[in-house]
């Protein structure tokens, strides 16, 4: 009797294992296929070129190219005290109207390339703008080395000597003192020169 009940128990068992085994190795079965991950990153953008301007441009610089600049030469001429006679001093001298001075310029050949007469106003003051001055040389011509400014007549009888003050007869050189007029359409550098004088002829 319990023999029987050891053999029905195995034969369970043993069934049991069979259909497990079976049931693993059916093709029927199939495990659960898992979905693939979706990879999630940062949107791409399509870039654009895009040029941008370095250098500014101006809507005034066709009239910087119709500007006009001019050099220009100013000083006073003066008629020169008895009492500072043989010397370069100017104490108690008085301008000269309509004096008149040249400006000579010579180019670095030696040749004059500039030449013409201003006179003075009132106040003895000459503003002479040297339209048509060219240089050759940018250097050897430029004004400061290459114009001079002399003495050529005073309208006054009793004082119309000519004097070297400042080289007012061997050519006064002139100096730049940092001065500039601007106007819409005009650029002048001016220069300066002497001051240049006269002398009486005989003084009492």
């Amino acid at each position: 009797m319990a023999s029987q009940k050891l053999f029905s128990v195995l034969s369970f068992l043993l069934l049991l294992s069979l259909a497990f085994a079976f049931a693993n190795a059916s093709p029927l079965y199939k495990k659960p296929e898992t979905t693939p991950k979706m990879k999630v990153g940062k949107p791409e953008y399509h870039k654009r070129e895009v040029e941008v301007a370095t250098t500014p441009t101006y809507d005034d610089e066709d009239d910087d190219e119709d500007k006009k600049i001019s050099v220009v030469v100013e000083g006073v001429v003066y008629c020169q005290a008895c009492k500072s006679a043989g010397t370069w001093s100017l104490t108690g001298a008085k301008a000269i109207e309509y004096a008149k001075v040249s400006v000579v310029c010579k180019d670095h050949k030696g040749r004059v390339s500039f030449y013409k007469t201003f006179n003075t106003d009132v106040n003895g003051y000459f503003y002479a703008e040297l339209e048509g001055f060219k240089m050759d040389h940018y250097i050897l011509d430029h004004p400061l080395h290459s114009c001079g400014v002399h003495l050529v007549s005073s309208p006054l009888s009793h004082c119309n000597k000519l004097t070297n003050i400042n080289y007012g007869i061997n050519g006064s050189p002139l100096r730049y003192e940092n001065k500039r007029l601007f106007g819409t359409h005009y650029e002048a550098v001016v220069y300066a020169a002497g001051p240049l004088a006269f002398r009486p002829e005989q003084c009492y």
